[in-house]
């Protein structure tokens, strides 16, 4: 289970606490405020603290007193202008702090987006609980043959039950010979920060994790994307409901312009202005290369 009875019963009593604030606080937010979304077999997201809302956006981006005196249709015109033009500094008004529970293989994919404030649990001074990700079945696949990094069939019967018990099997032996190392029959055992280097990259760790509305938005554009890895997307796809919930105007404008939209190069969009005077196009005559080419078609055919 991701969360223990205790933890429930922790996260319950946060939520029944109530202050008094002067603060613009977001309605939807608060709905989610330290409520535990659980993601794959023992992760979670939940959300800590956060500051600002849609309204945030809008006053750094007119520099205003207050709130202003412009309307909700008026400030989502002027979100989806500051979305569509790539303005940055209004949207990194706007923070959020999560607690995460995650792998740690997805851990390392996830630390690559430099822009955040990470503070991570310690193996140098704690024991990592015996948790680690195993993959639903439907989730194991082969390797891909056109894509280096992603996967392609899904093994099925006998060699999809072969792996799952080689990953339980491997996953606890690892455990139980990390708990001997520092538990060595009461003699004083090995350091944790060494016998944790025993142990395998689908255990799980948890940190903190806190960042601006405009650098969320960059890590949910990449790892919400439907070909990113999907034990990343699951968390991405957790978050991407949450942000909904807290500015909804910013989210809805993302969801356009960056999860729904796409940027062509000049290439492309000479070929795109071909096919609408009706002249044919191919992959030889685009200028494109082949793997360009196979990317842009899959594009305007999606």
């Amino acid at each position: 289970m991701p969360l223990t009875p205790e933890q429930k019963a922790e996260i319950e009593a946060q939520r029944g606490e109530s202050h008094l604030t002067m603060r613009a606080v977001s309605d939807g937010m608060e709905a989610h405020l330290y409520k535990a979304h659980e993601v794959l077999d023992h992760g979670f997201i939940r959300v800590v603290d956060y500051m600002g809302d849609d309204a945030a956006i809008c006053q750094a981006a007119r520099v205003s007193y207050g709130r202003g005196t412009k309307s909700v249709q008026n400030d989502a015109g002027l979100i989806r202008y500051l979305m569509r033009h790539w303005h940055s500094t209004p949207f990194e008004m706007c923070e959020i702090k999560l607690h995460v529970k995650l792998p740690v293989f997805v851990a390392r994919q996830w630390i690559r987006h430099r822009t955040a404030n990470v503070n991570e649990y310690s193996a140098r001074y704690s024991i990592l609980d015996r948790e680690f990700y195993i993959p639903a079945s439907d989730q194991l696949a082969a390797q891909s043959v056109v894509n280096n990094q992603g996967r392609g069939a899904a093994l099925e019967g006998e060699e999809a039950a072969r792996v799952l018990e080689i990953l339980k099997t491997d996953s606890n032996r690892s455990y139980d010979n990390y708990e001997a190392m520092i538990s060595d029959e009461g003699q004083q055992g090995l350091a944790r920060e060494l016998a944790r280097m025993n142990l395998p990259t689908n255990i799980y760790t948890q940190w903190y994790w806190k960042v601006d509305l405009h650098n969320l938005f960059h890590f949910l554009r990449l790892r919400a994307d439907a070909h990113a890895q999907y034990e990343i997307r699951v968390y991405a796809d957790a978050i991407c409901k949450v942000v909904a919930d807290w500015v909804p105007a910013a989210y809805g404008a993302f969801e356009d312009y960056r999860l729904g939209g796409a940027n062509l190069s000049g290439k492309a969009m000479e070929c795109v202005r071909k096919m609408i005077r009706g002249e044919e196009v191919t992959q030889e005559t685009s200028g494109m290369s082949k793997g360009e080419w196979r990317e842009f078609e899959i594009l305007i055919k999606e």
